[in-house]
């Protein structure tokens, strides 16, 4: 059973940076696509990013092309979410999700079937 555990979250200003890590522990990381998905309060978990088991594919909610940046490193079993210009509609709760099917870059969470705990990330106006 794979154990995900996401870092990284915290209380910043709306135009400064983040980067959420995800570290992979129990299952052989390198082959599974990885995702990352957020919930704010009162709303329904979201899309965000994904990333195939290589790297060399990626998807993106349109709400935060540009500004965030997924990658992975499979020697560490950690994925990233490098998150910049933050916005305060970006605030919820992030999530690591990963995918058995490793060429995939799903938007679906009903693809997923390992998830994190989640990281609060706060972005005051």
């Amino acid at each position: 059973q794979v154990q995900l555990v996401e870092s990284g979250g915290g209380l910043v200003q709306a135009g400064d940076s983040l980067r959420l890590s995800c570290a992979a522990s129990g299952r052989t990381f390198s082959s599974n696509a990885m995702g990352w998905f957020r919930q704010a309060p009162g709303k329904e978990r979201a899309f965000v990013a994904a990333i195939n088991w290589s790297g060399g594919s990626t998807n993106y909610a349109d709400s935060v092309k540009g500004r965030f940046t997924i990658s992975r490193d499979n020697a560490k079993n950690t994925v990233y979410l490098e998150m910049n210009s933050l916005k305060p509609e970006d605030t919820a709760v992030y999530y690591c999700a990963l995918d058995p099917a490793g060429w995939h870059t799903s938007t679906s969470g009903g693809e997923y079937s390992s998830w994190g705990q989640g990281t609060q990330v706060t972005v005051s106006s």
